[in-house]
């Protein structure tokens, strides 16, 4: 059986290969999320100019 430690050192080494990938994809999703906002926000005053 492996030790403890080793399966951790090889976790690490695993999540540092992967490289930014949640990091970007939080990153992707938050900005469209915002602009989807942004945009909702400033064009719902423009529905009604009655």
């Amino acid at each position: 059986m492996p030790r403890p430690s080793l399966l951790l050192a090889a976790a690490e080494q695993t999540s540092h290969a992967d490289g930014p990938g949640w990091i970007l994809r939080t990153v992707i999703i938050v900005g469209v999320l915002g602009a989807v906002f942004l945009a909702w926000f400033l064009l719902r005053g423009y529905g009604n100019q009655d």
